[in-house]
């Protein structure tokens, strides 16, 4: 097999790592890019081929961490995640880490850890890897990277909800909270969501939102009941998605670009969280983007319109 065949089938392996220790589909994809390029032009042949591409991408995307964490911490107003719809990496026997890892939720969390931290927790918690290739991957001791996970695990378990919804109920509530959305019913919404549920939206300031952040049943379910009918008055769609491993829906204006992205969070048989991102930046990978500008001034209109 040559290196091209054999590169090919570890890529999604790859992204997946990458995209985890990243958050970003677009950097994930770059350091996979690399990593085919480094192997491409070495001279010698690795005794194991997942083994060297593995601890290449790894070393990429930490490298690559170190200076987005500088852009994230002067990013206008909260920054999300760059969605994924289908995790290219199957493993029947990691299904559940797999799932639970590339959730918003959980990707908010590795954003608290160091990139030593992060890269070790997915390599060893997501992926299953022995620390000796871990180490190797990282440039610590196999001793080094066990404090490490131990304190990546802390900080993981300590913002870990306590119970979360299977994914039957997930996709109920889920159900019913489009279908109220659709209807603009205030009191059908605001029985979905929780006393102090939270609208995040994330536009990086290139794209006009909702509200950076709403907090509460009542303000979330005025505001989402009052925008979301009008948007589909204006030939804006939705589109019933998993996002991230969990329940979204995608938004697309009338000629197909993308305009924007939801994901819900369900805890204890509510939504605790709703997450918008409409930042075209994060959209990209999706398919052609909307003008987010355009199709706020129509909604806006209408919204005149109505008094």
């Amino acid at each position: 097999m040559g290196k091209a065949e054999e590169f090919e089938e570890l890529r999604a392996l790859l992204f997946s790592i990458a995209y985890r220790i990243l958050g970003s589909v677009a950097e994930a994809e770059d350091a996979v890019q690399e990593t085919w390029l480094r192997y491409d032009a070495s001279a010698t042949r690795p005794d194991s081929v997942k083994a060297f591409l593995s601890t290449t991408v790894t070393r990429i995307a930490i490298d690559v961490l170190r200076s987005a964490r500088v852009r994230r911490e002067e990013y206008v107003g909260p920054w999300l995640p760059e969605p994924l719809l289908d995790d290219p990496y199957a493993d029947p026997a990691r299904a559940a880490e797999l799932a639970d890892s590339v959730s918003m939720a959980s990707l908010l969390l590795l954003e608290r850890l160091s990139p030593l931290e992060r890269s070790v927790f997915v390599l060893r918690e997501v992926f299953a890897f022995g620390f000796g290739d871990i180490a190797a991957a990282v440039g610590r001791s196999e001793a080094a990277c066990r404090q490490l996970l131990v304190r990546a695990r802390r900080h993981m378990h300590e913002g870990r909800p306590r119970f979360e919804a299977d994914r039957a109920e997930q996709r109920e509530l889920a159900a019913r909270f489009f279908d109220a959305l659709s209807r603009g019913d205030v009191d059908g919404l605001r029985s979905l969501l929780s006393a102090d549920v939270q609208l995040v939206g994330d536009g990086g300031g290139k794209a006009p939102q909702l509200a950076r952040t709403v907090v509460g049943a009542d303000n979330a379910a005025r505001l989402l009941a009052t925008v979301y009918p009008l948007m589909a008055e204006a030939g804006i769609t939705c589109e019933p998605r998993e996002v991230n491993g969990r329940p979204g829906a995608l938004f697309r204006v009338r000629d197909g670009g993308v305009l924007h992205i939801l994901s819900l969070d369900v805890l204890d048989g509510q939504i605790q969280t709703v997450r918008s991102i409409i930042n075209p930046d994060k959209l990209g990978h999706l398919g052609p983007v909307a003008d987010a500008w355009a199709a706020d001034r129509e909604v806006r209109a209408l919204r005149r319109r109505d008094g």
